[in-house]
């Protein structure tokens, strides 16, 4: 059952300001995540300091912002909104992710990001789908910290298994290939936004294309790093 406009999408009591999707209340409630590297998301004992397996095999990356760990209520607003098509819910789970980006960014001096790009869906998944999640959570995270938006920066260009149902080897080889640069990122921050981070290796494979197209910092940003 959708809420009525202008009331929070967990408890259905009215917010103060409709745009918000969630009480003050209920995200105080949000469960908070274990401590995590701040590179790459993962369970580690400080949240301050790159964790031992990213000292020893860093991500093509250099932060990873999420909102919490894959786990309700917020799993479950991740799948009204991906597989239910229920995009009303953008506005409010971009803004997770965006009081999330700020707080890191106070404690962890985080870049503001030139550039956002969102992980891309190919053409034909994007049609079945109808809209690509990632798109519409990345416009509304650049529009309010201020940064630029390429809506085709970042194209996929060749189709693949679907991620869920491969292994973690067998993801990394299915994403070879898979995505094309078609802005200039040289010397530039980039900030690349899905709705999930699993096993990482989609975001990777879209860090590493950047780093070789010169670009000066990448930052990932999503609701939520299954661990």
């Amino acid at each position: 059952m959708l809420p009525m406009p202008g009331c929070c999408w967990l408890c259905l009591m009215p917010t103060a300001l409709h745009q918000q999707g969630i009480c003050s209340l209920c995200y105080r409630q949000l469960p908070a995540s274990p401590s995590s590297c701040p590179r790459c998301g993962l369970p580690a004992a400080s949240g301050d300091v790159d964790c031992g397996r990213c000292l020893l095999r860093p991500p093509p990356w250099q932060a990873l912002v999420a909102v919490t760990n894959y786990q309700p209520p917020l799993s479950l607003l991740v799948r009204q909104f991906k597989f239910q098509q229920i995009t009303a819910l953008s506005v409010m789970l971009a803004r997770l992710i965006l009081l999330s980006w700020l707080q890191q960014r106070r404690t962890r001096q985080l870049v503001r990001p030139e550039i956002v790009l969102a992980v891309p869906l190919h053409q034909r998944r994007a049609w079945r789908r109808g809209f690509n999640q990632a798109d519409l959570l990345a416009r509304k995270l650049a529009y309010w910290i201020g940064s630029d938006y390429s809506a085709q920066g970042l194209r996929r260009v060749r189709a693949a298994d679907l991620q869920h149902q491969l292994s973690a080897r067998a993801r990394r080889k299915n994403l070879r290939g898979a995505f094309k640069l078609e802005i200039a990122v040289a010397g530039r921050h980039i900030a690349v936004v899905d709705d999930v981070v699993t096993t990482g290796s989609t975001v990777a494979e879209i860090s590493r294309l950047l780093q070789a197209a010169g670009a000066a910092s990448v930052q990932i940003c999503c609701l939520c790093r299954t661990l």
